[in-house]
């Protein structure tokens, strides 16, 4: 009888132990999950507009000059806005085209990396074809929202932006949409020059997805905003526009937020469950965390009560 009581008693102890182990197991891949969760949000976080909005020249009272930032990193030299967008950055360019893949526009290291021109075209848009190249990034960060013109509703009412270099704003007419594979060196060769230019419009032609007729011509410098594509292997989408001398008025402008986060709570309630969906699985791992705990506390509870009744 004694030998069969400490057999249910080793049983038992044991049971408790494979029991303890598969909830801490649990526990551990719930909580790398919300931190990888955390991570990812972190990332877009840090590649979000608002993080360099108060360098944006001008530069508006309060805020921080568009000079504070490039004394903070030379290599910043101009400032990208796609109207209607998030598309609203400072413009780079290193010595080659790999630095700013993973460096942000302060110089730090970032998967999220920077807009940046095309390392053999002229700072100064004085090419005919100039070439800048962003992240394809989800949460309508960096250039994440460049492929949304393939429809051709959203390419229809998005016509302009704003191109600021050489201290002052220039227009961007866009009048193209391109889809092309990113090793198209026909594509991807800059400062097209004179005798080459016609043929370079007729092959964009071919790759176009949307297209409006904007009477460009080989006098003309034109933009193109390159990012990865999802829809074809190693495929890029690519918004073509046109600089001018010319500024545009942005259709789509309100007055800015002066506090984010007290402006959500007072806009339309799709604003506050846009922003609760966005972080709905970090919340939903914290819940599980939370919930393993409270389940593991109750039973250790019980069990001290059980022992308690039977010492009793």
């Amino acid at each position: 009888m004694k030998a069969e009581a400490l057999g249910r008693s080793a049983v038992k102890y044991i049971h408790s132990i494979v029991n303890f182990m598969v909830l801490v197991v649990i526990m551990l891949l719930v909580a790398f999950a919300g931190f990888a969760l955390w991570d990812s949000d972190q990332l877009y976080r840090s590649a979000d507009r608002s993080n360099y909005s108060i360098y944006k020249p001008p530069g508006e009272d309060n805020s921080k000059s568009f000079q504070e930032l490039q004394a903070m990193n030379p290599d910043v030299f101009a400032w990208l806005t796609v109207y209607g967008t998030n598309v609203d950055y400072p413009v780079l360019q290193g010595i080659n085209n790999m630095k700013y893949l993973s460096t942000n526009p302060e110089g730090n290291y970032s998967i999220s990396g920077s807009i940046f021109l095309d390392s053999e075209n002229s700072k100064d848009f004085s090419d005919f074809n100039s070439i800048l190249y962003g992240h394809h990034m989800e949460k309508r960060v960096m250039f994440g929202e460049i492929g949304s013109f393939s429809r051709k509703d959203v390419f229809d009412t998005h016509k302009y932006g704003n191109l600021f270099y050489d201290g002052k704003d220039h227009g961007i007419e866009f009048f193209k949409f391109v889809h092309c594979d990113g090793y198209d060196s026909e594509v991807f060769t800059v400062n097209i020059q004179e005798a080459r230019r016609q043929a370079y419009l007729e092959y964009l032609a071919e790759k176009e997805v949307n297209s409006r007729d904007i009477g460009v011509t080989e006098e003309d410098r034109i933009i193109l905003l390159s990012t990865c594509s999802s829809r074809t292997t190693n495929g890029r989408d690519i918004l073509v526009g046109r600089i001018t001398d010319e500024v545009f008025e942005d259709p789509f402008y309100t007055e800015p937020e002066t506090n984010v986060r007290q402006q959500l709570f007072v806009d339309s309630p799709v604003r506050v469950l846009d922003y609760l969906i966005n972080r709905l699985p970090l919340v939903i791992a914290i819940l599980v965390v939370l919930i393993i705990l409270l389940i593991l506390i109750i039973t250790y509870k019980r069990k001290r009560k059980k022992r308690g009744n039977r010492n009793g």
